[in-house]
């Protein structure tokens, strides 16, 4: 392969990493000509993934594109141990059944970013779920418990005095025995996983394989701009959501975590993403709004096709700008078991309705003066109302939280 198709490979593929261990390795297995195998350990403790989640698979579908083989190892053994990386305590254990409908979840939702070609699936079951106790053993001596406390997340622990189990020790060997088992060039993760990758490397060796490359990439911040994305915190954006919804998640990234999203949401060129950031760097306000929009429209063409962006867009305008009622909006049935003398507390509404979590929070919010009726703002926290009142009406909570009201 000449050196400037290498070149370029590896301009594309380091593109938004962090971790390259290591690039002249990466280079000269680029340089074979042969397609690499490049793995990524999927975690199946929930079934359903983000655009964070999606960070390192674009990357890993980079790798398809250039001709090289996607190798996709469920961790459905290990996921009945529990990963504690970047954790401060053990990840809860899952049993094979709940592993297993998890990952043909994700598989689901994956196939809108990997291509089916030179895709591998394998189960870690495969191998591990065969060792017996003198495999593991062997397994054990090639490591140290001195070396397993280099990692960040158990030498905090330790030094706190919070248990950490032998069981959890054990993890990183066997996930990188799974490296050793598909024979891995390449392998990608978050940077919450680089010691698991690097364990990888020597076992490798100790097995005589050439140790795998190791590409990290960065956790993608969530929509409040600070913390990680996770549906835990609820600033994510989930891959199979609805256009609408996506559309107008991205909307609120507030404006210094727009180079992040663009580098690593977007699925464009290093060159494009270069010609964006400069752009973004030189721009303020309304031009950046524009920008933000188009950020936007790109990530939800992505996950829904080319246009579905444009029309997301449009219905953000007529709900957000023009003050129109969203075109698909959930229905809640009144139950006549609700009324108190034929009427409801317009509180206690929002709470039925799912819009609050509670009746106090429901009055809360209509003193904040968030909460309309049709297009009438309801402002006293007690107010209440007969089904007649409400029936086919729209209850909204701010703007972006909206109900249909039915009498039962």
């Amino acid at each position: 392969m000449a050196a400037r198709d290498v070149d370029e490979q590896l301009r594309v593929l380091r593109a938004g990493s962090v971790d390259c261990i290591t690039e002249d390795e990466l280079s000269r297995r680029l340089a074979s000509g042969r397609s690499l195998r490049v793995k990524l350990g999927l975690d199946p403790s929930r079934p359903d993934i983000h655009i964070g989640h999606a960070v390192v698979l674009r990357k890993l579908r980079r790798f398809q594109d250039l001709g090289h083989t996607a190798v996709l190892i469920v961790g459905d053994f290990t996921a009945q141990l529990g990963d504690p990386s970047g954790r401060s305590a053990t990840r809860p254990a899952l049993s094979k059944a709940d592993a297993d409908t998890n990952a043909a979840t994700y598989f689901e939702q994956a196939q809108r970013i990997l291509s089916p070609d030179r895709l591998e699936i394998r189960h870690n079951s495969e191998w591990l779920g065969e060792m017996g106790i003198d495999d593991v053993l062997r397994l054990t001596a090639r490591s140290t418990v001195a070396r397993m406390l280099e990692r960040d997340d158990f030498a905090k622990r330790y030094a706190a005095g919070t248990p950490i189990s032998v069981m959890e020790l054990l993890y990183p060997l066997l996930q990188g025995w799974d490296s050793v088992m598909v024979r891995a060039d390449v392998e990608l993760g978050g940077t919450d996983q680089l010691f698991n990758l690097l364990a990888a490397r020597g076992l490798q060796e100790h097995e005589g394989q050439p140790p795998q490359v190791v590409l990290t990439m960065p956790l993608l911040v969530g929509l409040d701009g600070s913390q990680k994305m996770t549906k835990s915190l609820d600033n994510f954006v989930g891959v199979t959501e609805a256009p609408e919804a996506q559309f107008g998640k991205l909307m609120r990234i507030p404006d210094d975590a727009m180079p992040e999203y663009v580098e690593l949401a977007t699925g464009w060129h290093p060159d494009r993403v270069a010609e964006t950031l400069g752009e973004l760097e030189a721009t303020e306000g309304a031009d950046r709004g524009e920008l933000k929009r188009l950020l936007a429209r790109t990530i939800v063409d992505l996950y829904h096709g080319d246009g579905a962006g444009a029309r997301a867009e449009a219905e953000f305008d007529r709900v957000y700008r023009d003050h129109a009622a969203p075109r698909d909006v959930e229905e809640f049935v009144l139950s006549p078991a609700e009324l108190r003398d034929g009427r409801i507390e317009v509180g206690r509404l929002l709470a039925l309705a799912g819009l609050v979590g509670s009746n106090r929070e429901g009055r809360r919010k209509i003193t904040e003066g968030g909460v309309y009726l049709g297009d009438e703002r309801v402002t006293d926290p007690s107010v209440e109302v007969a089904p007649a009142d409400v029936d086919g009406r729209f209850l909204r909570l701010g703007r972006r939280r909206w109900r249909r009201i039915r009498a039962g």
